[in-house]
């Protein structure tokens, strides 16, 4: 019995030697696949990670070659447009004109409107052509509307240019008119300072007229911007020559020959040298008010980008000079700076100063001109409001005034004077207490 159990330890010695081995061996076997299982998790981590980075990488490659394919394109259609204004330019024999030495490029500025822009092109040829050489004519494009490219390009007469990107006008301030506003819009892409800078600067024209698509021009237009082209090259004060008056309507005007300096600048039908556009495009559209000069009417709206009560009060109503005015015959040295305070304050002191909630209708009584002082911009928009005038002001004067006198014609021959309330000092009126 003795010797058996001995066997058996010594059987069991063995096997519990086997057990820990097996047991030791199983351990490192199991540390073994968790190393691995680990190393594995971690390389897929690692994995996805720099799949994820490959992905956004091929995004932005995508976007970058969206976007290069974008300016590409852009570019040959740029280059597609530059052609095509090239071969019409040498078509047309624009280096002849050049070559003339004109009075000034008249631009016409577009957009998309081939209906309206065919109609003004009709009136403007219908005087242009027989001072082609001095006034270059041009129709500037903003946009791509192909009805207006292909409207501008059937006329051998004129030149085509194209400004290709379109923003709409943001105005600064509410309630301020579209119509008037967009020539000045702080849109970063300034279709009118394109233009200017095209014409001033690529075509090097010394003068520039500027005119909608939306106007006809009067029988003696180009005459009179010849003539008023000599005052901007004498009278550096003078920052724009206009060819439209607020109010031209045919109530408030009588005399063709009537000619006014202003510091509103009415922004419709207007004519600068490149001198002066030297210092406005840099800061354009922060750059007016301007002094300017301006006339009844030798342009005037046949529509207008102003709709509805607004367009039917102040702008169809507008009367188009039908006179033609010998410009060059006639003495337009009272409007230099030296003489002009003068010459309107003569005229202003002769006026008959009269007073009282019933001014207008005191004014319509008496022969003579007549002036009325108003004391500030509400009181000036309840008298202009009664007399039918525009009553807007902007950057603090109304429209038309000169040291803020506004002047029309009223019913008949009468002049009526708008006086502010401290004009008839800037202007040197001493018997202000007639007033």
């Amino acid at each position: 019995m003795r010797r058996m159990g001995c066997d058996y330890r010594c059987l069991l010695i063995p096997a519990a030697l086997a057990f820990f081995y097996i047991q030791m061996r199983l351990f490192v076997t199991q540390s073994e696949y968790e190393d691995r299982l680990a190393a594995s998790i971690e390389s897929e981590n690692h994995c996805t990670s720099q799949s994820r980075l490959l992905i956004d990488q091929i995004s932005i490659q995508q976007g970058t070659i969206v976007s290069l394919q974008e300016q590409n394109k852009r570019q040959s259609e740029e280059c597609r447009h530059l052609k095509a204004l090239l071969e019409d330019l040498e078509r047309k024999g624009l280096k002849k004109l050049v070559d003339k030495v004109p009075v000034a490029a008249v631009v016409i500025m577009a957009c998309n409107r081939a209906d309206y822009l065919e109609r003004t092109i009709e009136s403007v040829l219908k005087y242009q052509s027989s001072v082609a050489s001095k006034y270059p004519l041009f129709v500037s494009q903003d946009g791509t509307d192909p009805n207006v490219r292909s409207k501008a390009m059937s006329y051998d007469q004129l030149m085509y240019i194209q400004h290709l990107d379109s923003e709409p006008v943001h105005t600064e301030r509410p309630g301020e008119l579209i119509a008037y506003y967009k020539i000045a819009s702080n849109d970063y892409l300034w279709h009118y300072k394109w233009a200017m800078d095209q014409l001033f600067y690529k075509h090097n024209f010394s003068r520039v007229i500027i005119l909608e698509d939306d106007m006809e021009i009067a029988p003696d237009f180009f005459d009179y911007f010849e003539a008023a082209a000599a005052l901007l090259d004498k009278d550096k004060s003078i920052m724009a020559v206009s060819s439209w008056n607020d109010n031209g309507q045919k109530q408030f005007v009588h005399d063709p020959y009537e000619l006014y300096r202003s510091d509103f600048f009415p922004g419709l039908g207007w004519m600068l040298t490149k001198s002066i556009w030297d210092e406005l495009s840099p800061k354009w559209p922060k750059a007016y008010p301007f002094s300017i000069v301006y006339i009844v009417l030798k342009s005037g709206f046949y529509s207008g980008s102003s709709f509805g009560q607004f367009f039917q009060q102040y702008l169809q109503p507008i009367k188009l000079n039908d006179v033609k005015v010998d410009w060059k015959s006639r003495d337009l040295s009272y409007l230099m700076k030296d003489k002009y305070t003068k010459h309107f304050a003569d005229i202003v002191r002769k006026a008959k100063p009269i007073q009282g909630t019933d001014a207008v209708l005191k004014a319509s009584n008496i022969e003579g001109d007549v002036r009325i002082q108003y004391k500030d911009q509400p009181d000036f928009e309840r008298i202009a409001r009664q007399l039918g005038i525009f009553q807007e002001w902007k950057d603090g004067i109304p429209r038309t005034s000169f040291k803020g006198v506004v002047v029309f014609r009223y019913q008949t021959t009468r002049r009526v004077f708008l006086v502010g309330p401290d004009s008839l000092r800037q202007l040197g009126i001493k018997d202000a207490r007639n007033i």
